[in-house]
């Protein structure tokens, strides 16, 4: 059973959420505006808004040595905030697209980072410092349809993404002048921007929820609406996969998941708990769930007495409240990120939920 640590920040959905290198500040995307609370005790207190998007916040990511936050919006913008002696100053990202922004990640170069939208193109945006903003390159071929995910390589040049065309793709995100020259891997050696490294079709066609690459960047993992998790060990450039494991369920769908190592992968979605799926490239199996419920006690063995049961049926027309699940979250949960790890290897995970709950849990 994983220990937990539960924050119910507000009763209104988190779209996104993220946690600074340190973990003193948390930054979640609530309705129109980002929230930054600071840990204070046991607890996180609200210390700071950062207001400037008029639309649904989709996305927030705070780069972990620069401590830059970036976000997006439904309005089609993302800002780059960093911090300043007066608070945190805005700068607007030249992004080119005329639908909603729905995803963004920092790089872990930190020198770049992608936005998802609904236009059908991927920005990979880079600071230019002779204009001193933040501009941006399209990724658009072959993309069919809103991109729903993004995850970058360990190598900051290739970016996974998925979209609600059922494709799972991997991109070569390589920027002249920003990025040194990758070293070469199974996904290929000449990466020139734009590059379609990998395209993958789930199994039934559902549209995808959530991509990653794996510690070692040598795999590839996404989740898709069929209630399914693909994992795919490529070969090498222009070569059919070594192997494309799909692990299908009898769950509801999962909208996010990280790997935890090599060989493990921690999913979560809308059965309101995270899952453990194990495995290589020999095959893959669902190894059960994070948390383990609280099995009924002398509590619940009383309350199904007899007398009980035909008193709560008269008073409420039912024998027992179920409208609090067994689960730590009470609703979807959005997001799974990385808390704390090294070598590849994760010790804690967070989760946040349309509950308005952050969940910390330790493995």
């Amino acid at each position: 059973m994983a220990n937990h640590e539960a924050h119910h920040l507000f009763h209104h959905p988190i779209a996104d959420h993220s946690f600074s290198a340190d973990k003193s500040t948390l930054a979640v995307a609530r309705d129109n505006n980002v929230e930054l609370y600071a840990k204070s005790g046991s607890k996180f207190t609200l210390k700071d808004e950062l207001k400037g998007h008029d639309k649904t916040v989709t996305g927030v990511d705070i780069a972990p040595h620069s401590g830059m936050i970036v976000t997006c919006s439904q309005d089609r913008n993302a800002y780059v905030w960093e911090p300043s002696p007066s608070g945190w100053k805005p700068t607007l990202v030249l992004l080119r697209i005329n639908r909603a922004a729905t995803f963004v990640r920092w790089s872990p170069s930190e020198k770049k980072f992608a936005v998802g939208s609904g236009a059908r193109v991927i920005a990979v945006c880079y600071f230019e410092e002779e204009n001193d903003w933040w501009v941006s390159k399209h990724l658009k071929k072959p993309i069919r349809s809103t991109i729903t995910t993004l995850n970058w390589h360990p190598n900051s040049v290739l970016l996974a993404a998925g979209s609600t065309d059922s494709h799972a793709r991997v991109f070569s995100g390589f920027i002249k002048g920003i990025d040194a020259r990758p070293e070469p891997s199974v996904w290929g050696e000449r990466l020139p921007f734009n590059t379609v490294c990998g395209e993958y079709l789930n199994d039934s066609a559902g549209w995808i929820h959530s991509v990653a690459f794996s510690p070692s960047g040598d795999a590839l993992a996404f989740s898709a609406h069929d209630s399914s998790v693909t994992v795919v060990y490529p070969s090498g450039p222009e070569q059919p996969p070594k192997a494309m494991i799909n692990i299908s369920t009898q769950l509801l769908p999962f909208t996010t998941l990280i790997w935890s190592r090599d060989s493990e992968i921690i999913a979560a979605g809308y059965d309101c708990e995270a899952y453990r799926f194990q495995g290589g490239p020999s095959g893959w199996q669902i190894a059960g769930t994070v948390e383990q419920k609280a099995r009924p006690g002398a509590d619940a063995a009383r309350e199904e007495s007899a007398l009980n049961m035909f008193r709560q049926m008269d008073l409420r027309g039912k024998v027992q409240d179920d409208t609090q699940l067994k689960t730590v979250h009470q609703n979807t949960i959005n997001m799974v990120r990385v808390y704390e790890g090294s070598g590849g290897s994760v010790r804690k995970f967070s989760t946040s939920g349309v509950d308005g709950r952050v969940v910390i849990w330790t493995i």
